[in-house]
């Protein structure tokens, strides 16, 4: 079965910066349709970026030109560059796919606070 590891969560002022990484293994050959979700205390998780089978990313509105996502084939993983981030931000961050939909990690927590 596919195993996703999430990584590099922690405690960040307003403002600065992390990127988080989703490390994927076993039975997989390449690493494609990945998304990232985050779910906050007291709200149901959202789907906040998207990378497609052919190379196509979305985001949600709140980390619109904050946030990048992006992947590495040859390290089946893929990353979420967060930039000028917000208290808001704050919430256990996971990676899936719609090809193992029924496929989490434990997440990794981000808090932005001063």
């Amino acid at each position: 079965q596919v195993q996703l590891v999430e990584s590099g969560g922690g405690l960040v002022q307003p403002g600065g910066s992390l990127r988080l990484s989703c490390a994927a293994s076993g039975r997989i050959v390449s690493i494609y349709s990945m998304g990232w979700y985050r779910q906050a205390p007291g709200k149901q998780r959202e789907l906040v970026a998207f990378i497609g089978s052919s190379g196509n990313t979305n985001y949600a509105d709140s980390v619109k030109g904050r946030f990048t996502i992006a992947d590495d084939n040859a390290k089946n993983t893929v990353y979420l560059q967060m930039n000028s981030l917000k208290p808001e931000d704050t919430a256990v961050y996971y990676c899936n796919s719609p090809r193992w939909p029924g496929t989490w990690g434990h997440g990794t927590q981000v808090t932005v606070s001063s």
